[in-house]
């Protein structure tokens, strides 16, 4: 008897095992449509407030305001896209095969001005860097610029798919919290209720104020851009705004591109009277934009949109970055915003969850 319940215990098991392993597989065939659905998630998020705006202020149908709110994000998308075109039709020509002898003439005559700089200053730059191949390393460039072009398929029918589980989680709004609560629990669906109307309410001013926060800095680092003359101002200022949706690491690698793109648009000029002051003044002013972004901006949005201290929010930030790597960081105050929001409505009498909550 005992040896027949042992042998049901792990045949349970291993059912068990293969069930969950089974799951996991699907879920990693099916990655793509994840990752479609929680990007319609976030844009429906973030139209929201503008449907809401037409229906109640301008009387709009809701089908005819979402309809219209998608039209405004389609314009949006289509606008970057022939933002981008310029730039990628101009490097396509400068990268080609028939010009990268030319292009590593450039990097090099930039690369030996920067070597005679700091080696008139008493400067050592490391020999291994002399055995680098610059031919060598060009050479895969069109490459990558052909993946580019063959992942633009992809791309098209990925935005398809998001655009259009967008329009439907827009027209209506219950339809994503009714399909969370048919997987949930029936006895505790009135607390589950209340907690996803919470969450969707607080993410949605949080990555409207990230879409403000980004936007404005991409309006400053485009002045800044283009005062000094640099070509493709627009494209670089967008590109480098973006890595602030990455925290703290993410103006760093800005930073970091803006600065290397400064010099290279400037090749032909003087190294030491042209170059290295353009390329440091624009970090310079870049600089200052990002401590106004720390002063103004991001406390704004964190402090009405998660109602967590900055401390906390940093320290969230860090351990999730430690745990789960680039996509953690990024995903670190929604998903904590949110797990605070549950824990007060399921345990809003515990001592610690009271302390975490106390602001919400």
């Amino acid at each position: 008897m005992n040896s027949k319940i042992i042998a049901n215990g792990i045949l349970r098991a291993v059912a068990v095992l293969v069930g969950i392993a089974i799951l996991l597989y699907f879920f990693y065939v099916i990655q793509s449509v994840i990752v479609y659905i929680v990007i319609a998630g976030v844009l429906s998020l973030i139209g929201r407030p503008l449907i809401f705006l037409l229906r109640r202020k301008f009387k709009f149908p809701n089908t005819l305001a979402v309809i219209t709110t998608m039209f405004l994000m389609i314009g949006l998308i289509t606008g970057l896209v022939f933002m981008f075109i310029p730039l990628i039709l101009e490097q396509g020509r400068s990268l080609s095969l028939l010009e990268i002898e030319q292009l590593e003439k450039n990097i090099l005559e930039i690369y030996n001005q920067i070597i005679n700089y700091f080696s008139l200053r008493g400067i050592d730059i490391p020999s291994q860097v002399d055995d680098i191949d610059f031919a060598k390393k060009f050479q895969i460039i069109p490459y990558l610029l052909n993946g580019f072009v063959g992942g633009l398929g992809s791309f098209s029918a990925g935005l398809f798919s998001v655009l259009f589980i967008s329009f439907f989680f827009m027209k209506d709004r219950k339809l994503l919290k009714n399909s969370m609560l048919t997987l949930l629990p029936e006895n505790n669906e009135e607390k589950i209720s209340n907690s996803l109307e919470q969450i969707n309410e607080m993410l949605s001013k949080y990555f409207i104020g990230i879409v403000l926060q980004i936007t404005i800095l991409f309006i400053l680092n485009t002045i800044i851009l283009a005062s000094f003359g640099i070509s493709n101002a627009i494209v670089i200022a967008f590109l480098c705004s973006l890595f602030n949706l990455l925290p703290y690491i993410g103006p760093l690698i800005g930073g970091t591109l803006m600065f290397f793109l400064s010099m290279i648009s400037k090749i032909g000029l003087d190294f030491q009277s042209e170059i290295l002051p353009t390329s440091l003044w624009i970090l310079f002013f870049f600089l200052i934009t990002q401590i106004l972004d720390n002063l103004i901006s991001e406390p704004i949005i964190f402090s009405k949109a998660t109602k967590s201290h900055p401390l906390e929010i940093f320290l969230i930030i860090i351990i999730c970055g430690l745990l789960f790597g680039v996509v953690g960081m990024m995903v670190a105050v929604p998903s904590y915003t949110s797990l605070k929001l549950i824990l007060k409505e399921f345990f809003s009498e515990n001592k610690i969850v009271k302390s975490l909550t106390k602001s919400l």
